[in-house]
Formats: structure tokens, C-alpha cells, sequence
């Protein structure tokens, strides 16, 4: 699946806050960068502040499974390490390119890493051979930094937000509620230990693939949802009485999305927001395990890489929806990134603001990376 293109899109794939209406959209305003190495992809965005969120200057995503075996032995695998590696060396390289100032970069490292017993030593060769400073981030960072990054595709009418980040080596889950002043505040959070990468390798897949196949996978996240503790975060009721919105964010289920369109290729600005019910995700999945992974390889929104996984993803986000039954799933082709820059650009705007009052950091001191 091709890379983002913006952060805040309109339908039509374009960030919003266009040039003629952007308070801050010129060539010489500053260019921040988000690094994102997760246990599958390695994903970066570099972005210009813009009114209404930032617009991307460039982006660059490859799959990496950087996590792959990790499951298994509990050590990053050497081969995964350089496949990681090069693919950190071409983010530094473009980050370079673009004159980036180390303040303006937020680069972050997620399950693998946290995990693996050779992380740390992973993350000192890459600070080492390619200058990148990657701080591994927790689980309720990383839930927190994907609801930030999605604030533009919540419902103004829905009572009770749940956001689900589906990555590679775990899932995390947010579950915001409006107050008494109709402001959304998380109420609970939680991280599952199974991703796409984690699931799959669980679940080896049959040849031919099956129903039950799938619905162990279902299965085994059920169980991971119900031993995160999170019985009702004080919203069941909002999502008996449709009250509630589900959003998904992931390549798994970016990919689920492109096949219930049925595109010829990638789009991001069809998928990025598209509403689907619960009726349409699982009739993507059963068309899925019906193509095999030869099909699914061949598929433009799927292709080789993700072809093993995308359907760990759909098991995922049915379980989510089965234990959290919500008749439409809005699809999010943004994330944790995006929460990078916005919470990265905001801090900036409010050390200005300080400056400018007398108080606060001094003139050219650099805010501590976020």
C-alpha cells in the first residue's frame, strides 16, 4: 500500500489549510519531520505547518518486518535489523536533505524495540552509523499519539470515541467519552501484545485457508481484549445505543478498506475517512480468504508484503468489533505520525507564545523532543 500523502486530507487528498487560506504555508516556514519504526513498517513524514494541521513536503514507508521471529526467540533478528537499518539510513538521508534541525525531528521506536531483548542495542547502532536519536515510546504513548493524529475524522455528534491503532507487533485501543462541556476525554486505554506480524505468526496460515483458521484468530484477540481489563471504560451503554464511533487505523485496515472499494490501485483520498459497517469489513475479509495468498499478493492494496498479514488485521478489528459491537468503522490513513507533528508543531506554538510574553524558555533554547 503506497505511503500517505498529508496529514489532515480533505476527501479529495489534499491537506487542508490550502496556500491561500494557510496562516503558515510558505517555503520559509520550518519543516518538522516524523520518524515512526514500528515491529512491520518503517514510516516517515516531513511537513510544513499550515492553519489547520501541516502539509507534507515528503513521506517515505517501507515494509521492514523488523519484528518478524521476535515472537518466537525474543531477540530482533539480524537479517530484520538490516532491512530496518537501510531503510533508517534513507530516512536520515532525506531528513539531511531537507536541512532538518534534530529539535524539529521526533523519531520513535515502538513493540519491537520495547521487547526485544537486543533493542536497545538496535536503537545505539542506528544513533551510531545513522544519527537518528529513536526514543522508545510506551504503549500509552503510542495509543495517545494515534488519537491525536485522527482528531480530524471524530464524529462533532458522537458521545463516545473508541480508536484502534492495529500495528505490527501489538493494538492498541483508546476510549475517549464527551464531558459536561462536550470536550472528548480518554477514559481508558489499553495494549494488546498481538499485531498483524505477532497474530499471523500464531496462526500459520492452511493451505487451503479456512473459516476456522480466521476464527481462531478472532479468537486469540478476543482473549487479549478481555485480559486487557477494559470491561466497559463507562461507555458500554453509548454503544448499545449507536452513540459511539469506531475508528481503525493501520495499513491492514487501510488494505481491508481498498478491497471492499475494489480499486485498481491505492488511493488514499477514497479510503482516508470512508465509513464502513461491520457487514462490509467481514465481507472483505471472507473475499480475502477466498483469494489466497497468491491472490492477495496480486492484489494493488494489498501486494506481497502485507499479503500474510492483511487478514490477521481484519481478525483483529472484528474482534474489536464483536467485543465493542458499532455498526460502522471510520478507516484512518493517518496516525501516530501525524500525532508526532501536530503534538511537536503545537509545543512549538506555545514556548512562541511564551517568549513573546517575557516567560517561559529563552530565545533559542529548543523545547524538549516529544
Amino acid at each position: 500500500m503506497p505511503d500517505t500523502d498529508g496529514a489532515s486530507p480533505r476527501r479529495d487528498g489534499r491537506s487542508r489549510g490550502g496556500a491561500p487560506r494557510s496562516r503558515s504555508s510558505g517555503r520559509d516556514d520550518p519543516l518538522y519531520g516524523a520518524l515512526d519504526l514500528g515491529t512491520n513498517n518503517c514510516r516517515l513524514l516531513i511537513a510544513r505547518p499550515a492553519r489547520d494541521g501541516f502539509r507534507v513536503v515528503d513521506s517515505f514507508s517501507r515494509i521492514v518486518r523488523l519484528g518478524e521471529g521476535l515472537s518466537h526467540s525474543g531477540r530482533l533478528d539480524a537479517a530484520a535489523m538490516d532491512r530496518a537499518y537501510d531503510a533508517l539510513g534513507q530516512c536520515a538521508e532525506r531528513l539531511a536533505r531537507r536541512g532538518l534541525s534534530a529539535r524539529r525531528i521526533s523519531a520513535v521506536a515502538t513493540q519491537a524495540c520495547r521487547i526485544a531483548e537486543n533493542g536497545a542495542d538496535f536503537i545505539e547502532r542506528v544513533r551510531r552509523g545513522t544519527g537518528l536519536e529513536l526514543r522508545v515510546i510506551d504503549p500509552q504513548e503510542e495509543a495517545r499519539l494515534s488519537v491525536q493524529g485522527c482528531l480530524n475524522l471524530f464524529d462533532p455528534a458522537a458521545q463516545a470515541v473508541l480508536v484502534i491503532d492495529v500495528g505490527g507487533g501489538s493494538t492498541e485501543m483508546s476510549w475517549l467519552k464527551r464531558d459536561a462541556r462536550g470536550e472528548l476525554r480518554t477514559q481508558a486505554w489499553m495494549s494488546a501484545p498481538l499485531g498483524v506480524v505477532t497474530l499471523a505468526e500464531r496462526h500459520p496460515e492452511p493451505e487451503p485457508s479456512s473459516p476456522d483458521w480466521y476464527e481462531a484468530m478472532v479468537a486469540d484477540m478476543q482473549a487479549a481484549i478481555r485480559a486487557g481489563g477494559v470491561e466497559d471504560a463507562g461507555m458500554r451503554d453509548l454503544f448499545a445505543r449507536g452513540a459511539a464511533q469506531l475508528v481503525g487505523t493501520s495499513g491492514a485496515i487501510t488494505s481491508l478498506a481498498g478491497i471492499h472499494l475494489r480499486l485498481p490501485r491505492y488511493q488514499r483520498d477514497r479510503v482516508d475517512g470512508l465509513w464502513m459497517t461491520s457487514e462490509e469489513c467481514r465481507r472483505a475479509a471472507d473475499r480475502l480468504m477466498a483469494l489466497g495468498p497468491a491472490g492477495r499478493a496480486a492484489e494493488p492494496c494489498i501486494g506481497p508484503d502485507r499479503a500474510d498479514l492483511v487478514l490477521a488485521g481484519a481478525a483483529i478489528l472484528e474482534a474489536v468489533q464483536r467485543a465493542w459491537p458499532c455498526e460502522r468503522v471510520r478507516v484512518a490513513d493517518r496516525g501516530l505520525r501525524e500525532g508526532l507533528l501536530l503534538t511537536r508543531m503545537r509545543q512549538d506554538r506555545r514556548n512562541r507564545r511564551r517568549r513573546r510574553r517575557g516567560g517561559g524558555q529563552a530565545a533559542g533554547a529548543a523545547p524538549p523532543v516529544t
